[in-house]
């Protein structure tokens, strides 16, 4: 394929073969460096603003003060995006968009993402690019990753990964095989895996949690009634719990974490509702943080939380026997992750 062509109304770009460049606008299909089409940022263009329920509000413009992130740049920054390319690797810090992108490459550190940059699933919040990269993998991935890791002299790092709900074990096996290649190569740095949810397969996600990790991630996203939009209809709420639970009972020692966006219309019972359904599910850590629209393409923002009432969360959270609940406007799962369990919010500010 060159050039441009129209495929079931989306407009196709080719690919160039360069592993992070393209020319795909947001939205836009495109063919990978693999052969596999893929659509731009997740999400096709839709017709309405996305709103997760009949009765939400107008959507928001504008951001409030708090909001504002650390810019990206320095030498610091330069360097881990050096290392991360040299690699082929993929960030989630890069493909989500996250805010804090700044704040972590400046310090030195990076959320790995596993497996490519396309994900099998859409959720509507997500920016990662959606498609089926049809059982490719990278062979030379769990070495690239160990030697990624070693370089930056990480003491503690964040795997996560896209959904590979084309491959016959999810990924598990190969995102096992990473945390691994790391332990070996760096026997004192501590592995968080923020996961897929393995279609609920608990052996799949046994093979993970054997493998090495002090914590294990699966992020329930947002709570029960608004699970459907926002998240891909393959994922579930009970899902997500069930391989929490499990993973927590098959290795007790192992730490288990969940996030939840908030901003996409949930009111304040249905956080403690969650909160509680987690609690059940002998979930050690939550994160709390303010959902951002990446795209036109994606839900809009029902509501920006004040830094007063994620502080009301974070009580509410710990209340409850949390280990930490670490919340604030620019909080995401792996935001400071090493520093999780310190009692302090992670170091943000409480005030109001």
């Amino acid at each position: 394929m060159s050039g441009m062509s129209d495929l079931k109304g989306i407009r196709v770009v080719a690919e160039p073969p360069a592993p992070f460049g393209t020319t795909a606008r947001s939205g836009e299909k495109y063919t990978t460096p693999q052969g596999f089409s893929a659509i731009r940022d997740g999400q096709k263009p839709r017709g309405d603003n996305s709103q997760p329920g009949a009765d939400a509000a107008p959507p928001l413009t504008g951001k409030p003060r708090w909001l504002k992130a650390q810019p990206g740049g320095g030498e610091r920054y330069a360097e881990i995006r050096r290392n991360v390319h040299a690699h082929k690797l993929a960030t989630v810090c890069e493909e989500a968009k996250c805010p804090n992108i700044g704040e972590c490459w400046n310090a030195g550190t990076a959320t790995i993402m596993l497996m490519g940059a396309v994900c099998t699933r859409a959720c509507r919040f997500c920016s990662v690019d959606t498609g089926n990269p049809r059982g490719w993998l990278d062979a030379d991935e769990p070495a690239n990753v160990a030697e990624s890791v070693a370089l930056m002299g990480l003491s503690y790092i964040v795997l996560t990964s896209v959904n590979r709900d084309d491959l016959p074990d999810g990924g598990a096996a190969h995102f096992a095989a990473c945390v691994r290649a790391i332990r070996a190569r760096s026997p004192r740095t501590a592995v968080e895996a923020l996961t897929p949810d393995f279609g609920g397969v608990l052996r799949d996600v046994e093979t993970v949690v054997d493998s090495g990790l002090q914590v294990f991630a699966q992020n329930v996203e947002t709570v029960r009634r608004l699970t459907h939009p926002v998240r891909d209809p393959r994922a579930g709420y009970q899902q997500t719990l069930d391989v929490l639970a499990h993973a927590k009972r098959h290795r007790p020692e192992v730490l288990t974490k969940t996030s939840l966006l908030l901003g996409l219309g949930e009111t304040d019972d249905e956080i403690l509702e969650a909160m509680d359904d987690l609690r059940a599910a002998n979930v050690d850590i939550v994160t709390l943080g303010q959902y951002l629209r990446p795209t036109v393409n994606h839900l809009a923002v029902q509501r920006f939380v004040t830094p007063g009432q994620f502080e009301q969360y974070r009580e509410a959270g710990l209340a409850r026997g949390f280990r930490e609940c670490v919340s604030g406007p620019l909080v995401r799962s792996s935001y400071r992750a090493e520093q999780a369990l310190a009692g302090n919010n992670v170091g943000l500010s409480t005030a109001r």
